[in-house]
């Protein structure tokens, strides 16, 4: 039987991650799993709530288990330091994400706004920008297809750049980290 009493998805540059945690109230047991490999594990614990740390890459995550009351509990998870739902809000601020199939294969792609990393399916894409009149324009190439990020000034000094993404020359919309993508 299964004691999963907690689920989160994770959205980083390599991807979205699922975080799922194992909390057996009776033997203390408590596992952690992320995209279903067990990465954590502890039997027989006495004390029933607390803290479980562990890595997704360099990002530093941890399980939070508090008592509400009675044997009721609550969990939640912290990414870096912060809630999940803030590190996530914070992530889309600084990244873009596409999504798209071609020829019958999903691609995820993220551009980290701060240090200008293009990842394509959590894999790192070398790629040069080039100056433009508008802005600027990385070409880099997705399976065997032509990609093409523009970033162009919004014109307005808080609004900063837009990005567009085209592939095979179509706009591709972005896509929400928030989705389970």
């Amino acid at each position: 039987m299964s004691d999963v009493v907690g689920s989160w998805q994770v959205a980083l540059s390599d991807g979205v991650h699922k975080v799922e945690f194992e909390h057996g109230t009776t033997s203390g047991k408590r596992v952690v799993r992320v995209d279903n490999k067990e990465v954590l594990r502890h039997d027989w614990l006495f004390k029933l709530v607390g803290k479980e740390t562990f890595k997704i890459g360099k990002h530093q995550c941890t399980v939070n288990i508090d008592a509400v009351s009675g044997f009721a509990y609550e969990y939640s998870l912290d990414v870096d330091g912060k809630p999940l739902e803030k590190f996530s809000e914070n992530r889309s601020k600084i990244s873009r994400t596409w999504t798209l199939k071609l020829d019958g294969i999903d691609y995820r792609i993220v551009l980290e706004k701060d240090t200008l990393d293009l990842w394509v399916n959590g894999q790192r894409v070398e790629a040069e920008a080039e100056f433009t009149d508008e802005g600027t324009e990385t070409i880099f190439d997705i399976a065997g297809h032509p990609a093409i990020l523009k970033a162009v000034s919004s014109g307005r000094r808080n609004n900063g750049l837009h990005y567009t993404l085209l592939v095979d020359g179509c706009d591709i919309p972005p896509t929400s980290d928030n989705e389970n993508a």
